[in-house]
């Protein structure tokens, strides 16, 4: 099966720029409906922003796309990358919440996030995410 992998930046709205309870329920229901599509996924919420890398199936990772274009938590949604892939950066994990780590923060070197590479933006999650366990 075809892989393929999506990476986008959007600007937070309202609540969900600073608020956990909202970012709580945004990975909740990312997590049961990655599951059951099979896709895996990384967020980060940082700066008013957030980057979210989604893998899998390429008509699953459009469909979730299309999904995130109509959410009214974020706007301004811009791809950085949008390819097939070889092999899943974060397998075992349908949503896992990224942080901004000291080692994530020096890959980001002051840039916004919209203004990474694809390659950039890929490293800046799996190093934001290495240390995390992989979730049962």
């Amino acid at each position: 099966m075809p892989l393929h992998r999506a990476i986008y930046v959007s600007d937070a709205v309202g609540e969900a720029a600073t608020s956990l309870l909202v970012l709580a329920e945004i990975l909740g229901a990312s997590d049961r409906n990655n599951r059951r599509d099979s896709l895996t996924g990384v967020l980060m919420r940082h700066g008013g922003r957030f980057i979210q890398a989604i893998e899998g199936r390429r008509a699953d990772v459009d469909r979730l796309m299309d999904r995130l274009r109509a959410d009214p938590r974020h706007q301004n949604l811009r791809l950085l990358s949008d390819q097939d892939v070889p092999v899943r950066l974060f397998p075992g994990r349908p949503m896992t919440l990224a942080q901004m780590t000291p080692a994530a923060a020096r890959v980001l070197n002051q840039a916004g996030l919209d203004q990474l590479s694809p390659d950039r933006a890929e490293v800046l999650l799996t190093t934001a995410t290495e240390a995390l366990p992989i979730p049962a």
